[in-house]
């Protein structure tokens, strides 16, 4: 989390790897986040564009996997009811342009892809888990 003042620093520096702008926020991949996350384990970067996942994979020299987390659109409507949100068209809509954008794109490859109206996020977390421990013991051996 940041200020627009920081965000702008971030941008004038060079330092953003990726930006989009969704639910009438800003959301920010930048190097210094990276380097930090990277220092302190494996990060995990959430991104709901192609455009996004190619930014931060061609932008930050590091070995990435990438997993597609999936639902049908009911399924996003029905779990954003129920938690109650107050933006679930803006959630359905965004549900609409990802699958736009993943049409868009069908030769982007996926290291893991993950049914989460099958997959408890326990699951999918193990699934994550998994994919990252066989692609370091790939890296050292």
């Amino acid at each position: 989390m940041g200020t627009a003042e920081q965000l702008l620093a971030l941008e004038a520096a060079g330092d953003v790897v990726y930006a989009n702008r969704r639910y009438g926020n800003v959301y920010a991949i930048d190097r210094p986040g990276l380097a930090a996350a990277f220092a302190a384990g494996v990060p995990v970067v959430h991104l709901g564009q192609v455009d996004g996942i190619r930014a931060v994979v061609d932008g930050y020299p590091a070995v990435w996997s990438t997993a597609l987390l999936w639902c049908p659109k009911e399924v996003t409507a029905h779990q954003s009811g129920a938690r109650g949100d107050g933006d679930t068209a803006a959630r359905l809509a965004a549900w609409e342009a990802t699958r736009e954008d993943l049409d868009a794109h069908p030769d982007m490859v996926w290291d893991l892809t993950v049914d989460t109206a099958v997959m408890s996020p326990e699951e999918s977390a193990r699934l994550i888990d998994q994919l990252l421990v066989q692609r370091a013991g790939a890296a050292t051996a």
